[in-house]
């Protein structure tokens, strides 16, 4: 589990199971899904973690490993930290103290590895039993092997500043610290260089950079929802409406009186996801992409890979809309110039280690945060299905006061003309939570303030709008509208939780290489 529900959660298990058995119950099932190679790949992937820095490879006892950071365990917990620590960015995993009693116990531990395994033996017994079964035998008195019952992050990355230290960490550092601690060891003992400047980008576009590519989509999709919110608060419908319905506004008020305003808290509040997807888009590309953290691409390239193809849901719907395709057409290939795998040179700066109750409080927002994005990814796939097959729910048609049947005899064209907006608005909802539940659960580190402030600009480009009209058009229905409210409540608290913690001062400038 990753350090945002281990935390929060594991006072809970401690409760419901017991302490030891917590524990032991939570390595054994990372152990079962690591122990797969799609599910080693699932777990690192999940929690964020990437490939180490060369720098920070090595040797332990003569055994080549790709990061100088792993675990020291005794025999009885071998069997799972070696299936369990790799994903989690463990570079070995020492066995220690090993007697010849213990030698079976060992060997099946090490079978079938994907990470190095070393054992520290008693006698000379133990080490003929493991000859063969493990990659290597560490000593007491190495003096390139530190091992530390410490969880701090700052230490283990000084030790790993000497090229041939090995740092290994007793079992109680991850008990204490959680399952990221290497993750967080490997990114503070990586060499990082000044971010670029907006005027180190050129006039060139043929030399422009990924994250400027990603900030012109960002700012795009900023223009296009606030440009989508006046014209529905403007004019409503534009020519290219009047042409597909037949109908002026007047017709529609006359078919429907309500029927206008219905439209208006669609557009509105569809408009409103746009300004948030541009507020994330720009976060995630100044920074994120732009500082080289990896995990920025990423967010970036899967949440669009379900906006934009959301522009094909007309053909359910029937009715293209020009402005949409238009701005699809424009934004699409920079975004494929922003999501382009090119070299990410490290450029972030992480602010120092602060008060560990500070940490776990950001642990539980980030948790809030995630649990909200997710459940805004199921509201987008339903209003999706729903905007694609009924187009309404049953509040929709009680604020109407009328029914699909009624308003197919007014116009054959007017539902499937609600079914695009609808529907719509379900894709961007879902390219939103993608990029929410991403950016929260790989993005939170100490001092990155752009994260708190990026998903609070989204949470107010996506909940006030969506609040204030339906108010305007009295449109209140307490159960429709309750997801909003759980999501603002989640979503605020979750950032005042984490608010000391994102937004702590960095320091002055970065490591340099």
């Amino acid at each position: 589990m990753p350090d945002w529900t281990y935390h929060p959660l594991r006072g809970l298990a401690a409760a419901a199971v017991g302490r030891r058995r917590s524990q032991r119950t939570a390595l054994r099932l990372l152990a079962s899904i690591g122990s797969r190679p799609a599910g080693a790949r699932l777990i690192a992937r999940g929690f964020g973690h990437r490939h180490p820095p060369k720098r920070l490879a090595g040797q332990i006892a003569g055994v080549p490993v790709t990061v100088r950071l792993g675990i020291s365990v005794p025999p009885s917990l071998a069997y799972d930290a070696v299936r369990a620590m790799h994903p989690l960015g463990a570079g070995v995993v020492e066995v220690a103290p090993v007697s010849a009693a213990d030698a079976e116990t060992v060997r099946e531990a090490a079978a079938g590895r994907s990470i190095p395994v070393v054992a520290r033996v008693c006698d000379p017994e133990a080490e003929a039993a493991l000859r063969s079964h493990v990659d290597g035998f560490t000593s007491g008195g190495d003096p390139d092997v530190v091992h530390v019952t410490d969880p701090s992050v700052t230490a283990a990355a000084a030790a790993l500043e000497e090229p041939g230290t090995v740092v290994l960490a007793r079992p109680g550092v991850l008990v204490e610290a959680g399952p990221g601690w290497f993750a967080r060891v490997t990114e503070a003992a990586t060499p990082t260089a000044p971010a670029p400047r907006l005027r180190d980008v050129g006039r060139d576009p043929r030399r422009w950079p990924a994250w400027w590519w990603a900030l012109l989509v960002g700012l795009g999709m900023t223009g296009a929802g606030l440009g989508a919110a006046a014209i529905t608060l403007g004019p409503v419908l534009l020519w290219y409406d009047r042409d597909y319905l037949g109908m002026t506004l007047h017709d529609l008020h006359a078919a429907n009186h309500h029927l206008v305003h219905f439209l208006q808290h669609d557009r509105i509040t569809m408009a409103g996801t746009m300004v948030a997807i541009g507020a994330l888009y720009t976060g995630l590309a100044v920074g994120g992409i732009r500082r080289g953290w990896p995990w920025a691409r990423e967010v970036y390239l899967l949440s669009g890979m379900i906006g934009f193809p959301t522009l094909f849901y007309f053909l359910a719907t029937g009715f293209v809309e020009p402005l949409h395709t238009a701005t699809t057409i424009v934004l699409f290939p920079m975004f494929v110039a922003a999501v382009r795998r090119t070299a990410h040179a490290p450029r972030w700066r992480l602010a120092p280690e602060g008060p560990e109750p500070e940490r776990r409080r950001a642990l539980v927002g980030q948790l809030l945060l995630i649990v909200t994005g997710a459940g805004l990814f199921v509201g987008g796939a339903v209003i999706s299905v729903v905007g694609l097959t009924g187009v309404f729910v049953p509040t929709d048609l009680v604020f109407l006061g009328t029914s699909t049947q009624r308003l197919e005899a007014v116009n054959p064209w007017l539902v499937p003309f609600v079914a695009h907006d609808r529907a719509g608005f379900g894709g961007a909802l879902m390219a939103a939570a993608v990029a929410i539940v991403l950016l929260s659960a790989w993005g939170w580190r100490r001092g990155e303030a752009w994260v708190f402030w990026t998903l609070a600009a989204a949470a107010a480009a996506g909940f006030l709008p969506a609040v204030v009209v339906h108010g305007a058009i009295h449109y209140m229905d307490f159960m429709h509208l309750a997801p909003v409210y759980f999501g603002i409540a989640m979503t605020g608290t979750g950032l005042l939780l984490a608010r000391p913690y994102l937004c702590a001062r960095a320091p002055a400038g970065p490591k340099e290489d």
